[in-house]
């Protein structure tokens, strides 16, 4: 899970963007921290670029609870103008 020191650095968002399941190798629609549905792995994934490659979660040593790897938004990189 994501973790935070200050809470003024985050807020809470009810946007659908959160809901939004992406595979590996889909095209990452928002720079941010996203979470792996199958093993809750945690990567950053930056806007443009391809969400990584199903051996992210084996890279990693965690448990694949599930057949299929899929990425849900976490916290999303607001940029400021």
């Amino acid at each position: 899970m994501a973790l935070y020191k200050y809470k003024n650095d985050v807020t809470t968002s009810t946007d659908d963007a959160f809901d939004r399941i992406y595979r590996p190798g889909d095209t990452t629609p928002y720079s941010g921290v996203y979470r792996c549905q199958s093993c809750a792995v945690e990567i950053v994934s930056e806007q443009a670029k391809p969400f990584p490659p199903t051996r992210a979660c084996a890279d990693h040593n965690r448990k694949v609870t599930s057949g299929t790897i899929t990425w849900r938004m976490a916290v999303y990189a607001q940029h400021a103008n």
